[in-house]
């Protein structure tokens, strides 16, 4: 019986030791304790995914005699301790002092370490020091580094991607790819050799506190498809990436830096799920893997034991039962998930015997390497188990070039890591993974522009400046704010739309999660409002939301930086639709790949002028040529704007309001348009009545205006009316008339105060009387006709128009074109008399007037006659910014529609911007400027002859061409203080930025 028994405890003694040493390959090796199997969910088998051999698999970076030679020769002149010396990467920093780079100098110089992990600092200070570091090893180290949305996970003025959950909100597999590319680029700059990305952990616990935005979702499928693609991206830049943390780190709820997390899933669960993108990674070149700290019970039966230490795991499983043979690292051994279960030396050997290959930030390196070289003394360590790591490690520093080493050139190191590329590449990422979940009664796009009264709301304890400016430059938005809830839906009453927006840090571990009165304020505001909510935070931060019914849109932004902000604003306006799906599940209410398109509006958008076919760098000379007008004091201040494609790609503020003033231009400020509110505020309406067929090409003058039925004007045909081909005289100087012998007005005509009589405010405490509106349509009526055909520019054109305009509407032209164009087309910052809306203080001056009103001139229109107008007359009167002006322009370059509105038909569009005379030496269209036939003109001459716009007295300029499909507005008030000679115009500012503009195409 005795002998019986003996043999059964023999047998499960050899079967326990053959299977831990991993002679019986099954399909995973189980243990006494693994007796009640976790039954996997139907939905984890649903992809199954069959390894290749490894013969088959995909390899990034081939195989050579020349590689083998190389290593054999480095590994048979090396010393146990340089052997020994090359398992090691430890951990340097850039923004540390002397004592910590003497102390890696040393590192190298006596244990002969095999390479480094770059944590904290700068890339100019890391790349001096690598090259310091590596002029001191004889053999090249590995430089590492985690950068798992690029170096900026590291490293100060590097350029962040997004976290990997934002990216796994994308379809795009080749957006992804392309991020992996550009980190492989700025890795490779840098002298990076390991990138420890990507993440292939599948988060599916929500409360996972290490993990969480670094996974690029729950869905495996997802996780894998845009790990293969990101890895792709770096691997064919030459760097290698690194898979983390196996054998899956998703399913945990603490975080191995502070402690052992615990995988309870089965087998088999792990088998289908967590191993997954393992498999396929392999299969698609994976060079390395890093192993985690985990204590995965249905792998290794020891209690407590840590994966990057398990025999079981690390070689059974990782390199035997998935026939992975790159490299392995082990997760940094400094970790408290590992570091408290061993002590140092004894710690590193255990994971060398596990099976890993490179052990990561070990505490104490001179230790390690004592006991190691022990070890192998004492026979504990195999030479066959040595050489296996250390020719490996070798091979892959052939493979990454260190067998013809160079240093990392210095120069132009900043610039070549930081390239426009990256945000052009940005917005395309935040464009495809920006998701809308709910859009009840299609609130998203918000259309009707004209009839909506929107206010936003901030919850959150982060930055909202990007999105709340963006919002504003679609239509007015108020921000509204106040003490306690009730106050504010009193404030809200008002409003027909209510946006939130979520705002928190944008930093992956940080807290995401509303706080309880942040819940109970949105839970009051949907209740009460109609509310669109945009959340700058991951997904998660959601959770604790149990009702959605009241909420109409939803909009998860993941991230909370400028590009997500302005994206965000654009999809809510519809410049962009929704592409994004749910890389997460939110409790019941949303599911994993959930996600709404919405409809695209063609409004302006944004984005980086790499996107459009533009040049940043060729750009950035706009800066130059602004600032030179600011300083040789052309004008006090600018505005330039630049679109392409339906796309802002440049919009800067130069200057101040005055010479001596240290109020600065901003984007927001409020220009006299001048002249351009000819095709601004009156021309947009002529095209109307044309369009309705109220007046044709050979309308006749006399029809139009029954003031001019009896004069000899009355035969002027509309197309040589709008053409500046009628034989007007340019102007008169109406305002001399009402003036004093000492060129003060007359109380005849002006009054202080206003009254009933005297009701057109002409400047501060100045009122004209109301009739001599007649006096000046008479004066026009009477002036000279020329008899002779030919183009000569004149404001009567459009003073004309103007009165036309009012007389068959039977409204004013500043009421008419605010209802037919600025409000539906979202102008909020375009009026005339701008005073009676917004604050003086957000008005440029024009001019300091020594002649008429006597004042200085702000928030009054510059030109006299439209002053003696009451501000609102057809040539004159309209103020505005660029960012409005460009809107009204793409309006016109997308042929009469803007939001998908129709305003006036394709062919008015086409008959107004044809040049009816230009056989004749006339260049105008109808209304429109035209580019010069010949010699000078209003364009830098690289236009094409379809192109339109206007400029303007006080310096502005507004220009389109459908052939480059670009908009240009130039804004400035360079008619301040005075305005004897415009030497704005004699050294071509405009001109000379519209030809920059031209270049930065790329051809």
């Amino acid at each position: 019986m005795k002998t019986f028994v003996l043999r059964i405890v023999l047998c499960l003694s050899l079967l326990f030791l053959v299977a831990n040493c991993g002679i019986i390959k099954s399909k995973f090796l189980t243990h006494p304790n693994n007796v009640t199997l976790q039954k996997p969910e139907i939905s984890d088998f649903e992809e199954v995914y069959i390894p290749q051999h490894k013969s088959e698999r995909k390899n990034f970076f081939k195989d050579s005699d020349t590689e083998t030679r190389w290593v054999d020769s480095i590994y048979n002149q090396m010393t146990l301790e340089e052997k020994v010396g090359q398992l090691f990467m430890v951990a340097a920093y850039s923004n540390k002092d002397t004592t910590h780079t003497n102390a890696i100098e040393k590192l190298i110089r006596n244990q002969k370490i095999g390479g480094v992990i770059f944590f904290q600092g700068g890339p100019l200070r890391q790349a001096n020091l690598t090259n310091r570091y590596q002029s001191k090893s004889k053999i090249p180290l590995f430089v590492g580094i985690d950068a798992e949305w690029g170096l900026s996970m590291r490293l100060d003025s590097t350029y962040r991607y997004p976290w990997n959950m934002t990216l796994g909100a994308i379809k795009d597999l080749k957006l992804i790819e392309r991020v992996g590319e550009m980190m492989g680029k700025e890795s490779k700059r840098v002298g990076v050799h390991f990138n420890f990305a990507p993440v292939l952990d599948i988060n599916t616990n929500p409360k996972n506190p290490i993990i969480g935005n670094r996974s690029f979702g729950e869905n495996k499928v997802n996780v894998t498809e845009k790990a293969i693609a990101l890895m792709t991206g770096v691997q064919n830049q030459g760097v290698f990436s690194t898979g983390k943390h196996f054998p899956g780190h998703g399913d945990t709820a603490i975080d191995s830096h502070l402690g052992l997390p615990t995988v309870t899933s089965s087998k088999e669960h792990l088998d289908v799920v967590e191993l997954y993108p393992y498999k396929r990674m392999f299969d698609e070149g994976l060079v390395s893997v890093m192993v985690g700290h985990l204590d995965v019970p249905s792998l290794e039966f020891r209690q407590n034991y840590p994966s990057s230490i398990s025999y079981n795991i690390v070689t059974n499983l990782l390199q035997k039962e998935l026939e992975f043979d790159g490299l392995i690292f082990t997760d940094a051994l400094n970790m408290k998930g590992i570091s408290k279960y061993r002590k140092s030396g004894e710690l590193e050997l255990d994971a060398l015997l596990a099976g890993n290959d490179i052990l990561l930030f070990p505490e104490n390196v001179p230790l390690a390497v004592t006991t190691i070289s022990k070890a192998y003394q004492d026979n504990l360590l195999s030479e066959e188990r040595l050489s296996l790591s250390v020719k490996k490690i070798l091979k892959y520093k052939f493979k990454a070039g260190l067998n013809r080493y160079r240093p990392i050139a210095i120069p132009n190191l900043i610039s070549d890591i930081n390239p426009p590329e990256n945000e052009a590449l940005q917005y395309q990422l935040y464009e495809n993974a920006t998701t809308v979940p709910k859009n009840g009664g299609d609130i998203l796009p918000i259309k009707d522009l004209a009839n909506s009264k929107i206010a936003y709301v901030k919850l959150g304890d982060d930055i909202n400046t990007s999105f709340l400016s963006t919002l504003k430059k679609y239509t007015e938005v108020t921000e509204v704010t106040a003490p306690t809830i009730d106050s504010l839906n009193v404030k809200l009453k008002e409003f027909t739309t209510v946006i939130v927006g979520y705002h928190k840090a944008d930093k992956p571990w940080k807290n995401n999660d509303f706080t309880s009165t942040e819940l109970i304020w949105l839970q009051e505001i949907a209740r009460n409002n109609k509310v669109i909510l945009d959340v700058f935070a991951k997904p998660y931060s959601l959770l604790p939301l149990s009702n959605y019914s009241e909420i109409e849109g939803l909009i998860l932004s993941y991230q909370n930086n400028d590009i997500a902000q302005q994206v965000g604003a654009e999809l809510i306006f519809g410049a962009i639709e929704a592409k994004g799906k749910l890389p997460v599940s939110i409790n019941d209410n949303f599911k994993v790949n959930d996600g709404l398109s919405t409809e695209k509006l063609n409004r302006l958008g944004f984005t980086a002028p790499e996107n459009v076919g533009m040049s940043s760098d060729k750009l950035t000379k706009i800066d130059a040529l602004a600032q030179k007008a600011i300083t040789g004091k052309m004008a006090p201040g600018v505005q330039v704007l630049v679109a392409r494609k339906g796309k802002v790609i440049y919009q800067k503020a130069f200057g101040n309001y005055t010479y001596d003033s240290d109020v600065k231009v901003t984007n927001e400020t409020v220009f006299d348009a001048a002249s351009v509110s000819k095709i601004v505020g009156t021309l947009p309406n002529v095209m109307q009545q044309y369009d309705q067929q109220k007046v044709n090409l050979e309308t006749t003058l006399g029809s139009m205006l029954p003031i001019f039925a009896i004069s000899d004007k009355k035969d002027i045909r509309f197309k040589e009316l709008l053409s500046h081909y009628a034989g007007l005289v340019s102007w008169i100087p109406f305002y001399k008339a009402t003036l004093d012998s000492k060129e003060k007005p007359l109380a005849k005509y002006y009054r202080k105060v206003p009254d009933a009589q005297f009701s057109k405010q002409v400047a501060d405490s100045l009122f004209i009387r109301n009739d001599y509106h007649d006096t000046i349509m008479k004066l026009i009526v009477d002036s000279k006709l020329s008899t002779k055909k030919e183009y000569k520019y004149s404001d009567f054109t459009f003073i004309i128009l103007g009165n036309y305009l009012e007389r068959v509407t039977g409204k004013s032209l500043d009421v008419l074109a605010t209802e037919q164009f600025f409000k539906p087309l979202g102008a909020n910052n375009t009026f005339y008399n701008p005073l009676q809306k917004i604050d003086k203080n957000r008005i440029v001056p024009t001019e300091i007037d020594s002649y008429f009103r006597h004042q200085k001139i702000q928030g009054y229109v510059h030109d006299m006659a439209a002053a003696m107008e009451g501000g609102v007359a057809g040539h004159a009167g309209v103020f505005s910014n660029a960012m409005d002006i460009a809107k009204i322009m793409q309006m016109y370059l997308q042929k009469g529609n803007y939001g998908n509105h129709q305003y006036f038909s394709t062919k008015t569009f086409d008959d107004f911007n044809t040049c009816y005379f230009c056989s004749e030496g006339n260049r105008r269209g109808l209304g429109f400027d035209k580019p010069q036939l010949e010699g000078d003109g209003p364009t830098c001459g690289c236009v094409s002859m379809s192109s339109f716009g206007h400029t303007g007295f006080t310096g502005i300029m507004a220009w389109a061409d459908p052939v480059s499909e670009i908009v240009y507005v130039f804004m400035s008030n360079r008619t301040y203080p005075t305005n004897p000679v415009n030497v704005l115009s004699k050294e071509h500012i405009r001109e000379d930025i519209q030809k920059v503009i031209s270049e930065a195409i790329i051809k």
